[in-house]
């Protein structure tokens, strides 16, 4: 028998059992009246939680599947477009750009501080030719959460169209997408929606369709053109609103879990990640471990952690894995090897998970002849 694990990666995530067991229903044809009433539910619950009153797309795929279609149906080949940079997430951003044929401009902070809406404006000014920015919310290669609300501002006093990705964000920090003026909004639905992994979710406000509009012809293909969606919605969208055959499972597993986050409150469920990330990073401090992003800048759905003279981040990750079966994230790209990462999502949101992996990293510290005080770790949950 598998051992049971928990997770507290940066996602995917630990979800509850009654949206698991919605995939063991029978596959659903993804067309016809009953399911539209299903599919326009889920939508109706997705605005609640991006509180937005824009279209939302539901597309099979992960959440980069949404940001090429984002940045390639809005800029065409050759033009320019604005990229906030400061992590590995970022950089994938205006690769995917890159990637498309348009012309990037970085606009980057040093690695584990946040961006400076200062040089957005600065670059915004200095590029008056660049149509789109695109910005990383929560950048989770270094947990860093970015300035979105100040720098969406920005973009907006500027006149220009601005992509979020909000994949590790939507729904575990405040982003009121309609209140901050966001054009297009990318999340996914296995981090802070607690649903499986295979779902990328976009909203794509007023502005955005009236740049995709102005495009009478598009190179960025035809599954991820927004026009492919549109015409769907707005031809099909009585009986089969979507291009392509969906997978219902993972829709309804979704709406389940949506149902679950309005059922206790959108306030509620953003404020469970910001207690979770409080309560881990006090308890890592009493056992003597620095945080990697300073408090004030610092995301409520992952953690990261520099690890301890005399012994490397790799060490505990794999100790931990071995050893009580739960799972905690690397760094990646330039981070590798120099923290860990904690997320808090799902089930590792909740006072027995966190309880549990506190307990395990103090175990592993006296494993590792670290003097520690009985209970240091856990002493800072509620």
């Amino acid at each position: 028998m598998t051992r049971p694990v928990k997770l507290f990666i940066p996602g995917p995530c630990d979800i509850d059992d009654d949206v698991l067991e919605v995939m063991r229903e029978p596959v659903r044809r993804s067309h016809g009246p009953e399911w539209l009433e299903d599919f326009n539910e889920t939508l109706s619950l997705l605005k609640a939680v991006y509180r937005t009153a824009a279209d939302i797309f539901i597309i099979p795929g992960p959440g980069s599947a949404a940001l090429d279609m984002a940045v390639g149906s809005l800029a065409k080949a050759g033009e320019k477009v604005i990229v906030g940079h400061n992590g590995f997430f970022g950089e994938r951003l205006a690769f995917i750009a890159e990637c498309g044929g348009l012309d990037v401009v970085r606009v980057g902070a040093p690695t584990g501080r946040p961006l400076d809406p200062g040089d957005l404006e600065k670059a915004l000014a200095a590029h008056l030719d660049a149509g789109v920015i695109a910005l990383v919310h929560h950048e989770t290669t270094t947990t860093v959460l970015n300035p979105l609300r100040e720098m969406a501002a920005l973009v907006r006093k500027a006149g220009r169209v601005l992509v979020v990705d909000a994949v590790s964000s939507l729904g575990g920090e405040d982003l009121p997408v309609d209140g901050w003026g966001i054009d297009v909004c990318v999340t996914a639905s296995n981090k802070c929606l607690e649903a499986p992994p295979g779902l990328a979710l976009i909203s794509v406000g007023p502005r955005a369709w009236e740049l995709v509009s102005r495009r009478p012809k598009t190179s960025h293909g035809w599954y991820l053109d927004l026009k492919t969606w549109r015409w769907y919605l707005e031809n099909w969208g009585s009986w089969h609103p979507a291009p392509v055959t969906m997978p219902t499972n993972l829709i309804l597993a979704l709406r389940a879990s949506l149902r679950k986050i309005a059922a206790a409150g959108l306030d509620i469920h953003i404020a469970k990640h910001k207690r979770a990330s409080l309560a881990v990073r006090a308890g890592l401090r009493n056992l003597g471990f620095e945080m990697f992003v300073p408090d004030e800048f610092a995301a409520a759905t992952a953690t990261g952690v520099l690890p301890m003279t005399g012994f490397a981040a790799a060490d505990l990750i794999q100790w931990l894995a071995a050893e009580r079966g739960i799972f905690v994230g690397g760094g990646i790209g330039e981070m590798a090897g120099k923290i860990f990462r904690v997320g808090h999502l799902g089930k590792a949101t909740t006072r027995e998970y966190l309880a549990e992996f506190l307990t395990a990293t103090e175990d592993f510290l006296r494993a590792k002849g670290v003097k520690i005080a009985e209970g240091a770790g856990i002493s800072a949950l509620w």
